[in-house]
């Protein structure tokens, strides 16, 4: 699938303007850790705070047939079940046990929306010249672009085997064996979105860093989105999301994770279709009432131009990329991956917050109409104030042609 890159006007140069203020510090109620953010990451990292599921423990269960139809995971009772109905012991007590305390101990799973798209030939050329260095091996799913890519380790220097490190632990006594070792895998999608696998925060700054190089359209520190999860894997019972900690059997299955990853791109992506939004709807409210109370907006002829201009642009920025949100067609070619990405869209409830999106695109919308008449009226009170000075200025020279003729005779 080839999505569309952003138009030329870039809709951060303009939001920067409408935002107020940065809307990404980290929600009280979260799991997630604090993460110290390189100089080109915001210290406040967005975390789609449109997603309920950031704030409420809810659990995605992910099916294991590979065969099971999407309509049949979304009937089934344990889809957005509690973890009081997890049937499976081990399983209940390990949903039970992760916290927060857990964040550090388990591998990380980290969404970066970071520009408008990436430049994804010179990307590619880049990552297989990086073999030797980092164990790349690049491989491009349509708008995806995936490689295996390992550090050195930064306490001994030495380089860390393209092997998944086996560290199997138990969080309980009576919970399941669940393996913190992990692969370092990369997927980065041409939208402008990258999805870390595994890798500590010092390799995600050196790695974005890197990426920077790259970027289209790149978005200032202030609107890049972030969503943060952490994952494991296990054999114990079935693989789930739940209060997202991620549950997996195979680690080295990078299809699996890029399943995954779709979604996970997916919704870093609407968390800035959704920042632009909300910013842009809370620095235009005043409009409306302007109209109310006094019935014309008060401003002049190019502030509101430059208001229809804005709100175009951004209309047609989130239009253009009305492709992210759709199913990938990797999903065709590889249908057995639907029903994992299915759940895990799920789980970060997409398809409510594209509806909701749409819903405020409307408001948008009506707002952009609200204005373009204001122009018109703008432009008819313009020309009737010309026809009556032409008016006056006829009567006022009939008036002195009568007082010539008057003083002549």
């Amino acid at each position: 699938m080839e999505s569309t890159p952003l138009l030329s006007e870039n809709p951060l140069e303009y939001s920067h303007q409408l935002s107020k203020a940065s809307k990404g510090t980290v929600s009280p109620t979260s799991n997630a850790p604090h993460v110290k953010a390189p100089s080109k990451i915001p210290q406040s990292s967005k975390i789609g705070l449109q997603r309920t599921s950031r704030t409420t423990q809810k659990l995605k269960l992910l099916p294991e047939d590979p065969n099971l139809e999407p309509d049949e995971i979304e009937s089934g009772n344990e889809v957005y079940s509690q973890v009081g109905r997890i049937k499976d012991a081990p399983a209940r007590k390990d949903a039970e046990t992760l916290g927060k305390m857990h964040r550090d101990m388990l591998p990380r799973v980290t969404a970066y929306c970071t520009c408008g798209s990436y430049k994804m030939k010179e990307l590619l050329r880049w990552l297989k010249d990086r073999k030797r260095i980092h164990n790349t091996s690049p491989k491009l799913f349509d708008e995806c672009l995936y490689t295996p890519f390992t550090y050195k380790d930064w306490r001994n220097g030495h380089e860390s085997p393209g092997d998944i490190q086996h560290q199997f632990i138990r969080l309980a006594d009576d919970g399941g064996e669940i393996d913190i070792g992990k692969k370092n895998d990369l997927f980065i999608f041409d939208y402008g979105v990258v999805i870390m696998w595994g890798y500590t925060v010092k390799e995600e700054q050196a790695f974005l860093e890197d990426l920077a190089r790259f970027e289209s359209e790149k978005l200032s520190a202030e609107d890049v989105q972030i969503e943060e999860f952490n994952y494991y894997i296990t054999k114990s019972y079935q693989p789930r999301i739940y209060n997202d900690f991620i549950t997996l059997r195979d680690d080295s299955n990078y299809m699996l994770k890029l399943s995954i990853s779709h979604a996970l791109a997916q919704s870093v992506k609407i968390s800035l279709f959704e920042e632009l939004v909300d910013n842009t709807i809370e620095d235009t409210q005043d409009i409306p009432s302007q109209i109310a109370h006094t019935g014309k907006v008060e401003m002049n002829r190019d502030e509101i131009m430059k208001s229809i201009g804005e709100l175009f642009i951004l209309r047609i920025n989130i239009n253009l990329h009305g492709s992210v949100l759709d199913s990938p067609e990797l999903m065709w070619a590889e249908p057995h991956l639907e029903p994992i990405y299915q759940a895990t869209r799920g789980y970060l409830e997409i398809n409510q917050r594209v509806e909701l999106l749409n819903q405020r695109l409307e408001v948008i919308s009506d707002l952009l109409q609200m204005l373009k008449e204001q122009l018109g009226h703008s432009h008819e009170e313009n020309l009737e104030f010309i026809v009556v000075v032409l008016v006056g200025v006829e009567v006022l020279v009939s008036i002195i042609n009568i007082v010539i003729d008057i003083l002549t005779y």
